[in-house]
């Protein structure tokens, strides 16, 4: 994964301002900024509880924030709601497929809900099969699949109205090394290309060393936004993992 510099008339694909959030009296998220330019891969690294899924269920339009102002291509989600999230491809933590139908079933419905014409969807469906080596399987149930080709049908869903901003909420978990290592490959090459972000969320410090930019969120506050190997150098020159720890100790 490597850096691309956006320049100075680059227009940010995703721009979040002070975000907060709160359930009753406990803060998740408390005044939270962040931008994505087109072709950056930008890990999101936390521990457990740091506010990850709270911070990807605002950018996802899931919740809206207490506090701040949120815009995905240059949509503000609380007043554009449908727009903002056109631009917007997202694969879950938890999976969202219906296992029961078959993997062209669950991919149409999705460019149903987006309205896309039905020769075009079919189109970009076999394209995306194909890519990820799942052509010829369009009729097998997904209930069948293994769990890294039920991911990769996920991704494929994501990209199907071309997005220009992809949310991978804790993409890996349960994937085997394999598997993982196959869809950060996928993922990445779009990056490569120069038109869509990605915001990587994880807890896997492995996930994050060639990544454009890592933003350590911990206690709901973003405490890092830099280089992997910033957040090296800041430690002492520590491990990128020790360098984690030291950032998030552990209680």
């Amino acid at each position: 994964m490597t850096a691309t510099e956006p320049t100075q008339a680059a227009r940010p694909v995703l721009i979040a301002t002070a975000l907060q959030k709160s359930y009753g009296a406990k803060v998740a998220l408390q005044s939270v900024s962040l931008k994505l330019y087109a072709g950056e891969f930008v890990a999101l690294l936390g521990p457990n509880g740091a506010g990850k899924s709270t911070l990807v269920q605002l950018l996802s339009g899931l919740f809206v924030p207490d506090k701040g102002d949120l815009s995905v291509l240059g949509f503000d989600i609380r007043k554009e709601a449908p727009k903002a999230l056109a631009g917007l491809g997202v694969v879950f933590q938890q999976s969202s497929l219906d296992l029961d139908l078959s993997i062209r079933a669950n991919l149409l419905f999705h460019t149903d809900l987006h309205g896309m014409a039905r020769k075009t969807a079919l189109s970009r469906i076999q394209t995306g099969l194909e890519q990820h080596g799942l052509q010829g399987q369009e009729g097998v149930a997904v209930r069948s699949l293994s769990g890294g080709n039920r991911r990769k049908v996920e991704l494929i869903r994501a990209l199907l109205h071309q997005p220009k901003f992809l949310l991978m909420d804790e993409a890996t978990v349960g994937l085997d090394p394999a598997s993982r290592h196959d869809l950060m490959r996928s993922v990445d090459a779009l990056t490569q290309a120069g038109e869509v972000a990605v915001l990587w969320a994880t807890h896997l410090v492995d996930e994050v060393s060639h990544a454009c930019r890592v933003l350590v969120l911990n206690q709901g506050e973003i405490v890092f936004d830099g280089l992997p190997s910033e957040l090296i150098a800041q430690s002492g020159g520590l491990s990128l993992e020790q360098a984690f720890l030291k950032l998030c100790p552990q209680k």
